[in-house]
């Protein structure tokens, strides 16, 4: 069989185009905000992970501008070698101060941070033990691990402690539990204070992926073991810089030892090319106006509170229980993948954007649209974008005709 055979039986993608309810790759003329031209059209941007508002703010694009004339548009190289310029050192040392670690290391993609993580520190002996709904790049580094990985039902604090004692009771590797902090798609916040105990009792380490609640979760924004308290209690915390910190990269912070090991000896992180200047120097400004400007978490916090209330007032919109009402991501049940992919649609047709989310990412006729939301959305645009879902959603209540089976 020919190797590009897959490739031209794969028909999903252009089904949808021809229905007309093609869910990806939306172009935008204008930065990431509030409000985007999206196809030419003003739409209200529900689906960003721009927590703090920080993508548009002046200070951070001047940041970036600076740091291209000074340094030029990229690094030329690995940080192993010629790769590393003061900017990336400086941010390093700022980002273990503010989430109050002996060091940081900081990587080119927030994908590339868990592949070099985990790849790194787990080994032929070693046991991984992985949230089910843990982040994609996770299940990834994983794989790249020697180690022999072991999910646990999601948040499923009893199947945790099994899977720890029959580790433990083998005895001839160490022992990693990683978690998302937030998780992405739910918006449900980990039961770190269990993890935490656990991990304890069972001579286990902890790698907690906050790159959905740095700038979201804490009362400084520093994330779930600020919100928990428990930060002395996590061995190392993994970050983005793609939506808090207005940029892209990731990093990692910890004991200086374990992020000494990690630098000298992660594959992805050692054979890639350091984060751009303008990367570098975005994420840093970023960094400083989080530091100086607390109140936007507290805001964001509000505005998802305010949402979520809205939201399930709703009479024909369901919203997903995610335990909490603080996390800035709201996802609304739609079933099937015909229907979320025609609530899409004529959302975005009414003015308001959203992301759709399909299977594997969810289990069968689970399919969701993501609501996320930005500590500089207004109480208008937040109201109008209400009354925008609303309206779609009883327009569609009854139409069974959309309820229809295909792949994504």
């Amino acid at each position: 069989m020919d190797l590009f055979q897959k490739c031209w039986d794969y028909t999903p993608a252009k089904q949808t185009m021809a229905m007309g309810v093609y869910p990806f790759f939306h172009m935008l003329t204008s930065g990431q905000d509030t409000e985007v031209l999206m196809e030419g059209r003003r739409t209200l941007m529900l689906g960003s992970n721009n927590y703090l508002g920080l993508t548009s703010d002046p200070r951070v694009k001047e940041a970036a501008i600076k740091a291209v004339e000074k340094y030029g548009s990229g690094c030329s190289g690995s940080r192993f070698l010629n790769g590393t310029l003061d900017l990336h050192v400086e941010l390093e040392a700022a980002l273990a101060k503010f989430l109050q670690k002996e060091d940081c290391l900081i990587f080119s993609t927030g994908f590339q941070t868990n592949l070099s993580i985990i790849s790194a520190i787990t080994g032929r002996n070693d046991y991984i033990l992985s949230d089910s709904l843990n982040h994609a790049s996770i299940v990834d580094g994983t794989r790249l691990s020697f180690a022999k990985t072991l999910k646990y039902r999601h948040n499923d604090m009893l199947e945790l402690e099994r899977l720890l004692a029959r580790c433990a009771e083998d005895g001839k590797g160490g022992i990693l539990v990683v978690s998302d902090g937030v998780f992405s798609m739910e918006g449900e916040i980990c039961n770190l204070p269990e993890i935490v105990r656990l991990a304890k009792k069972y001579g286990a380490r902890i790698l907690l992926d906050d790159a959905h609640s740095i700038g979201v979760l804490g009362e400084r924004g520093r994330g779930t073991a600020e919100h928990f308290g428990l930060t002395d209690e996590v061995d190392l915390i993994m970050n983005t810089f793609s939506k808090t910190l207005a940029s892209l990269g990731g990093c990692v912070v910890g004991d200086e030892s374990v992020i000494h090991y990690i630098k000298h000896t992660a594959r992805p992180f050692i054979f890639s090319a350091s984060i751009p200047p303008a990367q570098v120097a975005a994420a840093h400004e970023a960094l400083r106006i989080l530091e100086a400007e607390p109140e936007r978490v507290r805001r964001l916090n509000a505005i998802a509170s305010h949402m979520r209330q809205g939201l399930a007032k709703l009479s024909h919109v369901r919203v997903h229980d995610s335990g909490n009402d603080i996390v800035p991501i709201i996802p609304l049940l739609t079933g099937t993948v015909g229907r979320t992919l025609v609530t899409a649609k004529e959302l975005l047709v009414n003015g308001v954007y959203v992301n759709p989310v399909f299977p594997p990412a969810v289990p069968g006729d689970n399919c969701l649209l993501r609501t996320s939301y930005t500590a500089t959305h207004t109480d208008k645009q937040l109201d109008e974008a209400l009354a925008i879902i609303g309206r779609v959603f009883e327009a569609l209540a009854d139409n069974k005709e959309i309820d229809f089976v295909i792949d994504i």
